[in-house]
């Protein structure tokens, strides 16, 4: 009976050409240097070689074409004349059959070509773009509030219990504390009501958080001013 023969093995290694142009577009969409993209995605592979392959106290470099998306990884190794740690050492006349004019002292890079990493790479690569889209977005929004301070937003509210209050402003929640209602008003669930930025935080995780107001002096002016214009 034939062996079944082991597809998993013999998987295609990440998709390169593939990377290098969903990068390329991210780059002119989003604004993030791809550059950064690439650092980061090198970073991200050397941890999860050495997770995966059980190699943590191995020196080990991986690098990726910025044109190709090519990936190598190697292990770096101390030139030395005895070696006493294999994992970070290497001895001259072997460092020198991979670099002829490796010395004492310098640093030998082996070639490693681990089996499936291709596999790994693919989902790692998937894994720190996903995180760096999510911290453009999130830096792209706090930014954007952050120039809107004094502005006064609409925006349906979402949560009252006689505390704080959470309002819908769209793509984010306004968070209205205690002292900045006017005292004589109810909120409910639903209402449409306007306020005024008064701050912008960065939050749990990055996340932005704005600061609004229908107390703050600022709010008070500006509906003044809104009413006028109107009129």
């Amino acid at each position: 009976m034939k062996k079944k023969k082991d597809n998993k093995a013999n998987e295609p290694a990440i998709n390169s050409t593939e990377l290098i142009e969903a990068m390329n577009a991210l780059e002119k969409e989003s604004g993030i240097q791809k550059e950064y993209l690439l650092e980061s995605i090198e970073t991200a592979l050397v941890t999860a070689y050495k997770r995966n392959f059980d190699c943590e106290e191995e020196n080990v470099k991986v690098t990726m074409d910025k044109e190709t998306g090519e990936i190598h990884i190697y292990a770096q190794k101390e030139v030395v004349k005895k070696v006493e740690n294999e994992k970070l050492q290497i001895k001259l006349d072997e460092a020198k059959k991979i670099n002829k004019n490796l010395e004492i002292g310098d640093t030998a890079e082996i070639e490693l070509i681990p089996r499936n990493f291709g596999r790994i790479a693919a989902g790692t690569a998937k894994q720190v773009i996903i995180q760096k889209i999510r911290e453009a977005s999130r830096e792209f929004l706090y930014n954007e509030f952050n120039e809107r301070k004094g502005e006064i937003v609409s925006g349906i509210v979402q949560k009252a219990d006689g505390g704080v209050v959470i309002v819908d402003l769209g793509r984010l929640e306004g968070v209205m504390t205690v002292k900045e209602q006017i005292p004589t008003e109810h909120y409910h669930v639903n209402d449409k009501i306007r306020a005024c930025i008064i701050d912008v935080e960065r939050g749990l995780k990055g996340s932005t958080q704005v600061m609004i107001s229908r107390a703050h002096n600022d709010f008070v002016r500006k509906l003044f001013e809104l009413e006028i214009d109107v009129k």
